[in-house]
């Protein structure tokens, strides 16, 4: 299985500095049971290989998020060369394919949020020549040429200089990823992509109703683009029932203090009453296969992939805790009467094919264009 989202780069930078002196990643529950992923359960899981994410917090200033950006992408490419056994960079498709046919966990990087690259083209440029192979357009906040699913529009889908951003990565190669944008922003990237787009980790807004999560009107138009969308394990974008509860939990926070103005303790003890009496859902498996089975409805087989998530949650579905459990997923989709083709495709056919054929793209646009010198300018 190739996984399209997973932040163990951003647990290196939160828990560690970037520092990889005295860790071991072949083995974390001895160091730090909290994490999520490491070589042993990603094997147990059959992974073959990872996008590792480059996240850093849109609330850095954009200077300071483009150099955030540059460490991670150096962090998790250190870590991939202290394990040289049994990890390998890939740049391509072919790449991917040659190192999990040597055994090797292959990983490619994806920035998480267009507000990493500060409006430039050229460090754009330089993100893809450091192994970035998709870059999700916005995060939780608009960028200034995007708009995100979680937050008020400000540019009604993609401004002129995101289209510029959508044209420059379908020349290098470099997958437009569209979770976390705004529904009329994953429309307008459709529109101008003319090679295969991704949705990193998200799913079918259809099952969990999630601005993150992709509608019907979108997931048809999947086919013609060759889209493929990774789903999401954050249970609160599986479970309608987690979400619910998360809105309620909330409104049952804001309450406790409004009604306890200044006695902190107070506002706490009405909220712990309130958990005791409403406990939290619990997401499943069988509900993240709930959202392959609604997209494979609208938009075919050939459109699914799987973006965990992982060490970027604080929870995660039953039976999907950590890599190992996600053979869990597969059987029950076997179960469910998917073959073990439509599970091949699932699993890496079809990121490696829509990979593949953004590569081939590329190559006809750099043999028609210059690499693009568009610059950003605010209104």
């Amino acid at each position: 299985m190739i996984d399209g989202h997973i932040d163990v780069p951003e647990q290196l930078k939160e828990r560690r500095d970037n520092k990889l002196e005295g860790f071991d990643f072949t083995n974390i529950p001895g160091q730090q049971a909290s994490y999520n992923v490491d070589l042993t359960r990603l094997k147990a899981g059959g992974y073959g290989g990872v996008f590792w994410s480059v996240y850093v917090p849109v609330e850095l200033g954009p200077d300071e998020a483009v150099r955030a950006t540059f460490d991670q992408i150096d962090v998790m490419r250190r870590l991939i060369d202290r394990y040289p056994e049994r990890m390998t960079l890939a740049a391509t498709a072919a790449e991917a394919r040659a190192g999990m046919r040597q055994g090797k966990i292959i990983g490619f990087l994806g920035a998480e949020g267009g507000h990493s690259i500060h409006n430039s083209l050229g460090v754009l440029r330089d993100f893809y020549a450091l192994g970035v192979r998709y870059m999700t357009l916005t995060h939780f906040a608009n960028t200034d040429w995007a708009d995100s699913a979680t937050a008020s529009p400000a540019h009604d889908g993609l401004a002129p200089f995101g289209r510029e951003v959508v044209h420059e990565m379908n020349r290098m190669g470099m997958l437009v990823d569209i979770s976390h944008v705004s529904a009329k922003t994953m429309a307008d990237a459709l529109d101008v992509s003319v090679a295969p787009v991704i949705f990193s980790h998200s799913g079918a807004q259809a099952v969990n109703h999630s601005p993150r999560n992709v509608p019907d009107a979108i997931l048809a138009r999947l086919p013609a683009n060759g889209v493929v969308a990774m789903v999401n394990f954050f249970p609160g974008y599986v479970s309608e029932a987690v979400r619910q509860w998360n809105g309620a939990h909330a409104a049952e926070e804001a309450r406790a203090k409004s009604l306890n103005p200044g006695d902190t303790k107070a506002a706490a003890a009405a909220l712990a009453a309130w958990d005791k009496a409403n406990p939290l859902p619990h997401a499943t498996v069988q509900q993240v296969a709930d959202h392959i089975d609604h997209i494979r409805k609208i938009a075919g087989i050939d459109h699914i992939g799987i973006g965990s998530d992982y060490d970027g949650i604080e929870t995660t579905p039953d039976g999907l805790e950590d890599p190992s459990g996600v053979p869990n997923l597969f059987a029950e989709l076997l179960r469910r009467g998917y073959s073990e083709a439509d599970c091949a495709k699932i699993a890496d056919g079809n990121i490696l094919r829509a990979l593949a054929q953004a590569e081939q793209v590329a190559a006809r646009l750099q043999r028609e264009r210059a690499p693009g010198e568009a610059v950003f300018a605010a209104k």
